[in-house]
């Protein structure tokens, strides 16, 4: 994943909820429009003006001459380079509004509030210091933020807002930055669709809005979804351990007796991701049916006792399908066609097999300056086929209608979709939702990302509406969503 660099780097974009960053919390911070005097303020300035030159030898000569040596070894400098001009790319440039303080203050943190050319939102770079009296910047981070607080932004009205999404989507597509497809709906009504770039490089195939795209993590909705309904229907408890269906060429008894259904739900098990260092190693070919994921689980091990804490796993929600397996007596595949997509109508959604020839697919693309053509697939990177944990493909429509067939009650009552869509741990997370809240009001849905990935589905619980995002590019969506997101919370 191209965004796993951030973490390395502690560079780190944070592809969530649309509505996160509106999260309000009056009198929490304060800001200033004065860049900080001294050699700290140089830096941040040396940072910025860096980060606006798409310069590779400009970024090449900050890393090495104003960041501690600790942080330029946490990675190549190839790497360092990427996340650069990636973020110029993604941005357009940024414009520097001010520094952010938090009551109560964060200790080791100038936060750094600009202003990105290219959606004219807001972004938030956390910088590290070191020692004096150099101050070489020891950490760098990125995240949405809210606006100055000296920032009146003026109330719309829904035709206005549509009129501003089609306008910032224009200028996007205009400079060739998004390339996916957009759907936003008020109910069944829909109210907006675009599509934009190419599904095919190659062949220079346009995307349509009924063009499939890469869901990544979006499938633990699907997943999630059929677990609960398997519970309604007492087919199983969410307090069950999950040794009550996965034997011991999973994972060992003294392991899956401690952990149960519901914590695999709330990623509180402990497990961590199958995307571990056998994968990378393995023929993407071996990876089909459910049981072939055994090599790369068998030894994963919960980090803490379960139910303790929140840690978002891929090997947890990839275990819910085999106990789908196990209590429905089907293939996850099958049972899931069933369960999910064809009560809602979802007739372009399903974990197709990259190796065949499906129509209308969108093929993913991350940027790469040192290939001649400009860019990379992920074709030899990604599963050959999706599953419990993500990897599906869908389309903008199929999305929506999967969100009114939840509103609507056509899965589960409306109890136990309230209990998916509660914030069991404070973590912003549900039984497979993502959870939040803010001045657009509840926002539930999920997000995913991957080389050449990134879809998300929100809906705004309180305003009836539905808003679907998919790219077949690096962070295509993810920014698009959270503007939206942003002009959703000032309509009145």
């Amino acid at each position: 994943m191209k965004r796993r660099l951030f973490a390395v780097l502690f560079i780190c974009l944070f592809m969530v909820q649309a509505g996160w960053s509106q999260r309000p919390v009056e009198g929490d911070y304060k800001d200033s429009p004065v860049m900080p005097a001294g050699i700290q303020g140089q830096r941040i300035q040396s940072l910025i003006d860096t980060l606006n030159s798409g310069d590779m030898e400009r970024v090449r000569k900050f890393i090495s001459t104003e960041c501690a040596e600790r942080f330029r070894n946490m990675a190549p400098m190839d790497e360092h380079i990427s996340v650069f001009l990636g973020f110029f790319r993604d941005t357009g440039g940024i414009d520097f509004q001010g520094i952010r303080t938090y009551m109560p203050e964060r200790q080791g943190e100038t936060v750094v509030i600009v202003k990105d050319q290219n959606l004219e939102d807001w972004q938030g770079i956390v910088v590290r210091f070191g020692a004096a009296p150099e101050h070489l910047i020891a950490g760098i981070g990125f995240s949405p933020a809210r606006p100055p607080k000296s920032v009146q932004e003026l109330p719309l009205t829904q035709e206005e807002f549509l009129s501003q999404t089609k306008a910032f989507m224009a200028k996007l597509i205009d400079k060739g930055l998004f390339s996916g497809t957009l759907l936003i709906a008020k109910g069944d009504q829909v109210l907006l669709t675009m599509a934009a770039g190419e599904a095919s490089k190659a062949f220079h195939v346009p995307n349509n809005i009924d063009t499939k795209f890469n869901l990544g993590s979006m499938n633990k909705m699907f997943t999630s979804t059929a677990i609960v309904q398997l519970a309604e229907k007492g087919k199983l408890s969410l307090d069950d351990p999950i040794g009550k269906y996965i034997d011991e060429s999973w994972l060992p008894k003294e392991v899956t007796d401690k952990i149960t259904v519901r914590h695999l739900l709330t990623h509180s098990s402990g497990l961590g991701s199958y995307f571990n260092e056998t994968y990378m190693k393995s023929s993407r070919a071996l990876f089909r049916k459910l049981d072939d994921y055994k090599p790369l689980i068998k030894d994963d091990r919960p980090a803490f006792e379960p139910g303790k804490q929140f840690q978002y796993s891929n090997t947890g929600m990839f275990l819910l399908g085999v106990v789908i397996e196990k209590v429905s007596g089907e293939d996850y595949f099958s049972y899931i066609r069933k369960a999910i997509y064809e009560p809602a109508g979802m007739t372009n959604t399903d974990c197709y097999e990259m190796d065949y020839p499906v129509e209308n697919l969108a093929i993913g693309y991350s940027p790469d300056p040192k290939s001649p053509y400009g860019w990379q697939n992920n074709l030899y990177k990604h599963v050959i086929k999706g599953g419990p944990a993500g990897g599906g493909f869908s389309t903008v429509k199929d999305l929506h209608n999967f969100a009114l067939a939840l509103l609507d009650g056509k899965y589960v009552s409306k109890e136990t979709r309230n209990a998916m869509w509660t914030d069991h741990l404070k973590a912003d997370y549900g039984y497979g939702f993502s959870v939040s809240e803010g001045p657009a009001g509840k926002v539930v849905g999920h997000g995913g990302g991957f080389d050449g990935i990134n879809s998300n589905l929100d809906i705004y619980v309180d305003f009836g509406l539905i808003v679907a995002v998919m790219s077949n590019v690096d962070g295509g969506a993810s920014p698009v969503a959270r503007k939206i997101g942003h002009l959703l919370a000032r309509i009145k």
